[in-house]
């Protein structure tokens, strides 16, 4: 069962690209802030890079304003995401959460499994925001859709 609204992220190490690449526990990351993050099933994939990640690349300065930090994570190693936030022209603060063994999207419980695709373990598509490390809205995406993770919607329901 994935996580749920009310609930508390799960604090795992987890390695975070904003031109730099460091480990960071996820409960002090999260800790004191406003987070929107999403989650993908992989850098450099088709809908990941031509529509969510740019979605909310266009957006950023409008979560900024509402005092929200953006996070994306994917399951893929450091270096993949700093090349793949380099290619996207992701701004500073943007953060790229590079989850290679899939410890925090499986804690999370919205993992997918691609091997079918020859993928592996994954990251489902979706948003959540959390608010000090408590999660209020978690979207997960229908199998190939992306409606309601998207920056807009994310914007909509959080205004709403």
């Amino acid at each position: 069962m994935s996580i749920q609204p009310g609930e508390t992220l799960p604090d795992i190490a987890i390695q975070v690209i904003d031109r730099e690449t460091r480990s960071h526990q996820t409960g002090a990351l999260f800790a004191g802030r406003k987070v929107l993050l999403f989650g993908v099933p992989g850098a450099f994939t088709p809908t990941c890079s031509n529509k969510h990640l740019p979605g909310y690349v266009a957006h950023f300065p409008e979560f900024q304003a509402r005092g929200i930090s953006v996070m994306c994570l994917a399951v893929n190693d450091a270096y993949v995401m700093q090349a793949w936030a380099a290619a996207q022209q992701v701004p500073a603060g943007l953060l790229m959460l590079a989850d290679g063994n899939a410890s925090f999207t499986r804690a999370l419980g919205l993992e997918l499994d691609g091997t079918a695709f020859g993928m592996g373990l994954r990251a489902r598509r979706f948003a959540l925001y959390a608010e000090d490390g408590v999660v209020r809205l978690l979207q997960v995406e229908a199998p190939g859709e992306l409606r309601v993770s998207t920056a807009e919607a994310m914007l909509a329901a959080i205004d709403g």
